[in-house]
């Protein structure tokens, strides 16, 4: 089997917005966002075959020359950070749309190929925004409705006792009807012109981490910057709660510090955030977490892509025995199926045990309405 051709497909019209967004991560001054752009990898063969990955800026022609059934020997090539110079090419999307071919030209999807442990993984809903406190306590119930078990809440306020607040009125609303998640953010400099949120000092994070302890918290997210590995073990070993992270970290190998010192509980690596993960990437950062005795619950990135990323994401953790659940951005009235998943003919969404079944479908299991779509860039060529 050849590769004969990529594209790039865009939609055809922006992804509009139900009203204006401003993540936490965006906070104070960051831009309202009113749309989501969405642009894919067709990846075309000579046996007539198309994989799908989404598009996150890599070069077209790393797949010149390539044998699309050869992936681990792209992802070494490309992503694994074995040499220099081969961690930073982005092509995290391409080597998922190479899955893709793989499962359809052995008519399975991946989870199956790669030898499934489970057919549904857990899912909690990451909402995105700071909110006044009634208002996260209205939206948890909403989701509880819609069969959540588990919430995410951000933190990234100016004051963070402020955001302390907030998590303890939701823990007292709802009681333990639902697990709560907390991100704090401190991967993420505050953005925008004037006022600006500083980083939490080590005795903030450590004191605010103390607290939430106390709120039977499941995981607390991004205390600390990431290469503040001392103080992630020592926040670390002062509570019971887990402490997550690794979303920005950019390669596999990068986790070993974090492991060593024990500085996470939980690795949070993305698909396609820093490039170099893929579905390989993550199948193997799993493996090196579950023999030093750590979970891996992967960080999605939402957006218009989300819903490959997602889906790739679902067929890579059925095959490993340490992720517990995985993010599922869900922040209404913003991020819905609607927005996220508008070109699937059917979105993928949670069952009663908050649940999501793995898609079935040959490849990485999702069908891709294409008549939102067009071509913005060929590449072609006769390997």
């Amino acid at each position: 089997m050849k590769i004969t051709k990529v594209e790039i497909l865009s939609a055809r019209e922006p992804i509009q917005l139900p009203e204006p967004w401003l993540p936490a991560w965006q906070e104070p001054n960051g831009r309202y966002a009113t749309t989501f752009g969405l642009s894919l990898y067709k990846v075309y063969t000579d046996q007539d075959i198309v994989g799908y990955g989404p598009n996150i800026g890599g070069d077209l022609h790393l797949l010149k020359n390539q044998n699309p059934l050869q992936i681990r020997q792209f992802w070494y090539d490309n992503m694994s950070g074995k040499r220099a110079g081969n961690s930073d090419k982005r092509a995290a999307g391409l080597e998922i749309a190479l899955w893709d071919i793989m499962g359809k030209a052995t008519n399975q999807p991946i989870h199956q190929l790669l030898g499934a442990s489970r057919q549904r993984i857990p899912v909690y809903a990451a909402t995105s925004r700071l909110l006044e406190s009634h208002q996260h306590i209205e939206q948890v119930k909403l989701l509880i409705d819609l069969g959540f078990k588990a919430v995410k809440l951000r933190l990234h306020r100016p004051n963070p006792w402020d955001d302390l607040a907030v998590v303890a009125a939701v823990r007292e609303s709802v009681g333990d009807a639902i697990e709560i998640l907390v991100d704090a953010n401190q991967n993420n400099a505050s953005t925008g012109d004037g006022e600006r949120y500083n980083f939490w000092s080590r005795r903030i994070a450590q004191q605010i981490a103390i607290e939430l302890d106390q709120l039977n918290v499941y995981f607390l997210e991004e205390p600390l910057p990431r290469n503040d590995v001392e103080g992630l073990a020592m926040i670390s070993d002062s509570v019971e709660m887990m402490i997550a992270g690794g979303e920005h970290t950019p390669t596999v190998g990068e986790f070993k510090p974090h492991l060593l010192a024990g500085a996470y509980d939980v690795l949070q690596p993305d698909i396609t955030l820093t490039g170099n993960f893929g579905v390989t990437g993550l199948r193997e950062i799993s493996s090196v977490a579950d023999f030093s005795g750590r979970l891996v619950i992967p960080h999605v990135t939402g957006g218009g892509n989300f819903f490959i990323m997602f889906a790739a994401t679902l067929q890579a953790m059925a095959t490993v025995d340490n992720c517990p659940m995985i993010e599922f951005p869900c922040d209404p009235p913003i991020l819905t199926p609607k927005t996220l998943q508008s070109i699937l003919t059917e979105p993928i969404w949670i069952e009663d045990d908050g649940s999501i079944s793995v898609p079935s479908q040959p490849g990485i299991g999702v069908e891709i309405d294409e008549s939102r779509l067009e071509v913005s860039l060929a590449s072609e060529w006769t390997n």
